[in-house]
């Protein structure tokens, strides 16, 4: 049996409950979710998701609404220009896809916000497109059990695509299974620091477990600066005042949210440039 016949057996079997896996899941929430999954952690999207939905259920709901309420609506999800993005490409959905996410790949693509793992990971799970899907939990899984290596390594996509492909079964409902599988493997089982190889469905063919485990020792990827005292840091507390007030925010007030003037206008420039925030004369308030 081969690499992705395995790990569609295993994802079968039994793998966690998350919403976005139910049946009669929409596609509208297949994108929202995936939107909300970048770079946060899924505890924190299942009950954000929840609200988004039953506020927003279809995309023409979002695209009526100001971009500054999916800004407010986003709250501590973190990359808020993520919240303006999916404004954006519901508004395109409603407009030019008659208020249905499309199946294709390529017009996934087009949508604002929308990147190559996102589309895919939309038309395989909401549609069942037989395309790979990769994710970082993805790439590690491959990295070990296809190359031999303890880490991934920076991204490379087309070279991680044509990898996850090269294990898709032909069918696209067996897919599916595999691509949803290799990244639960890869969050549960095949974790970064603490891989428990003992559960693993692919431990008889994995070729690093058959190497002896050996240390990476090829190209990482960046690592992101300290949160903690960075711009980042001070655009959130901006935001999250802008947020919680109906009416625009005082420059007074926005003074007084970080002792370091400089680097709270750099913070606020960036706000604005990002168009998160906007002036209203000496005032900021959402867009």
């Amino acid at each position: 049996m081969d690499i992705g016949e395995r790990i569609a057996d295993w994802y079968a079997a039994g793998h966690r409950d998350l919403p976005w896996r139910r049946p009669g899941f929409t596609p509208w929430g297949t994108l929202v979710s995936e939107f909300m999954l970048q770079q946060t952690p899924v505890a924190r999207v299942i009950p954000a998701l929840e609200r988004w939905l039953t506020r927003w259920p279809a995309p023409a709901d979002l695209a009526n609404a100001p971009p500054g309420e999916a800004v407010r609506a986003w709250e501590r999800l973190g990359y808020p220009r993520r919240a303006l993005a999916l404004h954006a490409a519901a508004t395109v959905i409603a407009e030019r896809h008659g208020n249905e996410v499309p199946a294709d790949v390529d017009a996934l693509l087009a949508l604002p916000g929308v990147g190559p793992y996102t589309a895919r990971a939309v038309a395989a799970f909401a549609y069942r497109v037989r395309t790979p899907v990769v994710d970082t939990n993805a790439r590690r899984v491959l990295a070990r059990v296809v190359r031999g290596q303890g880490a991934a390594g920076p991204a490379r996509t087309t070279a991680d695509l044509a990898e996850m492909d090269a294990v898709l079964p032909v069918d696209p409902a067996r897919a599916r299974l595999v691509n949803a599988g290799v990244m639960e493997l890869g969050q549960t089982v095949c974790t970064a620091r603490a891989p428990r190889c003992e559960m693993c469905p692919l431990r008889e063919v994995c070729a690093w477990r058959a190497a002896g485990y050996p240390a990476y020792d090829g190209p990482r990827a960046a690592v992101q600066k300290k949160y903690e005292g960075s711009d980042r840091q001070v655009r959130g507390l901006v935001l999250r005042e802008l947020r919680g007030s109906e009416t625009p925010v005082p420059a007074s007030v926005i003074a007084g949210l970080w002792p370091d003037a400089g680097q709270l206008t750099r913070a606020v420039e960036g706000l604005v440039s990002d168009g998160l925030a906007v002036r209203v004369g000496g005032e900021l308030r959402l867009p």
